[in-house]
C-alpha cells in the first residue's frame, strides 16, 4: 500500500444504558473530557469483542452489545467511531488507568458535561435510526 494514502483509525464506543435510562460515562485521564467508554479497535478483534474489552478496561463493567446506533468521523484526527447501544451485565464501575471518574449520567447531565460531538453519540443511541455524522473533535459539522 502506498505511503501517501490517508490513514484512518477505527474506534468503538459503548452507550451503556441502565434500567433507569442513565448512561455510563467516563472522565478521560488524558484530557479530562467526559465521554462514553471506548477506544481503538485492535486489528484482530470483532467490533463487539473490542467494545466489550474497551468498556471493561475503562470502567470494570461487563456489557451485552445490543445494536449499532451511529457512525462518526473526527475529520481533524481521521478517526472513524462506531457507537453501539449496550446494556450492563454488571454495574460496579471503578476508576481505571484511563478514567479518572466514572458515573451514571442522565441525558440532561450528558448534555451539560459532554462536548457536542460526544453528547450526540449518547443521544443518538436513544433514537430509532442509525446516525452518520462528522465532527472536528468538539463540534458537529454539517454534511
Amino acid at each position: 500500500m502506498p505511503d501517501d494514502l490517508p490513514k484512518h483509525s477505527v474506534s468503538v464506543a459503548g452507550v451503556v444504558v441502565d434500567s433507569s435510562d442513565r448512561v455510563l460515562a467516563i472522565r478521560r485521564r488524558d484530557n479530562g473530557d467526559w465521554q462514553a467508554p471506548g477506544g481503538v479497535l485492535e486489528l484482530t478483534e470483532s467490533f463487539e469483542d473490542g467494545l466489550r474489552r474497551e468498556v471493561a478496561e475503562e470502567t470494570g463493567v461487563s456489557i451485552e452489545v445490543e445494536r449499532l446506533t451511529g457512525v462518526y468521523k473526527n475529520l481533524t484526527l481521521g478517526v472513524v467511531a462506531l457507537v453501539f447501544r449496550c446494556q450492563p451485565t454488571t454495574s460496579a464501575a471503578e476508576r481505571t488507568d484511563e478514567a479518572s471518574e466514572i458515573r451514571w449520567m442522565s441525558l440532561d447531565e450528558v448534555r451539560e458535561y459532554m462536548s457536542p460531538a460526544f453528547a450526540v453519540r449518547v443521544l443518538d443511541a436513544f433514537a430509532t435510526q442509525t446516525s452518520v455524522r462528522t465532527h472536528d473533535g468538539v463540534n458537529l459539522l454539517r454534511a
